[in-house]
């Protein structure tokens, strides 16, 4: 009796053996270089390299100014993904383009133009600089400037979600007496958790790449708005090409913990859904 090709996608060994191959290339190479760089220091100036009191403030202002910017856009994604979902009105179209604007457009120029934005003589600035919002050149600034480059990840990872729930489950809702607020907090919100986490690792692991947008808009100042990218930046104008890369490597480990813990919440989050 011939034996039966139980494999439901024909070619399934070329396709993983052509994946991991470019996989391997595209990121395992280059990871496993930039481990290999760092190595030629000894652990001493390992150390030393990734330690010091700019480095630590390097650290926590990238992922600080990341976080605060992922958990901002949650709240703005989800706003705006509900008003596209929900709602019909003049120019929607429009505003759903826009949304992915941050993606085609370069982070230089978003950059530039938040700069342009918040300066004391900027269209903004000339009113909040009075009233003690300083938007550039502050950390304030990366954190606007992260929100805009963040947005869009959050905004098509719930959009999704929405469209595809079910508004008979809010009619029960709505005919056991329940309100718009808790059926919103009750039935809603649940379905949303794991759409939600997705979208804040997204926009969070963006945050903590991000330099196009943040070298224009923070003022790279040492201490106070200067992130781990800008730093590493530094030290290769410095020509000290394994201490950049030993400061990579510590935020490549970082990054890769973050992801990992937010990973776990979102696995958590959709048990928590079922």
């Amino acid at each position: 009796m011939a034996s039966v090709n139980r494999r439901v996608l024909p070619g399934f060994s070329l396709t993983l053996g052509y994946s991991v191959f470019y996989l391997s290339i595209l990121v395992l190479v280059p990871i496993a270089a930039c481990f290999l760089k760092a190595g030629t220091l000894t652990l001493d100036d390992f150390v030393s390299a990734v330690w010091t009191d700019r480095a630590r403030a390097a650290y926590a202002l990238t992922f600080g100014a990341a976080f605060v910017a992922a958990i901002a856009n949650v709240i703005l994604g989800l706003l705006i993904a509900w008003v596209l979902v929900r709602y019909e009105f003049p120019l929607k179209k429009l505003l759903d383009s826009l949304v992915d604007l941050p993606l085609a457009l370069p982070t230089a120029v978003a950059g530039l133009v938040y700069s342009a934005l918040y300066v004391p003589t900027g269209w903004l600035g000339q009113f909040l600089v009075p009233l003690g919002i300083q938007g550039a050149y502050t950390r304030l600034g990366i954190v606007l400037v992260l929100i805009f480059v963040g947005l869009p990840f959050v905004v098509r990872t719930v959009q999704p979600i929405l469209d595809d729930l079910d508004a008979e489950t809010e009619d029960a809702s709505a005919s056991l007496g329940g309100t718009r607020w808790q059926t919103f907090r009750h039935v809603i919100l649940p379905l949303l958790y794991p759409a939600m986490v997705t979208g804040f690792g997204l926009a969070f692991a963006r945050g903590v790449g991000e330099y196009g947008a943040v070298v224009f808009v923070s003022g790279n100042m040492p201490f106070k708005t200067e992130i781990a990218p800008i730093l590493i930046v530094a030290r290769l104008e410095e020509f000290a090409y394994s201490e950049a890369t030993a400061i990579a490597v510590v935020l490549l480990v970082l990054s890769f913990l973050s992801l990992l813990l937010i990973n776990v919440v979102e696995r958590w989050s959709t048990r928590y859904e079922r």
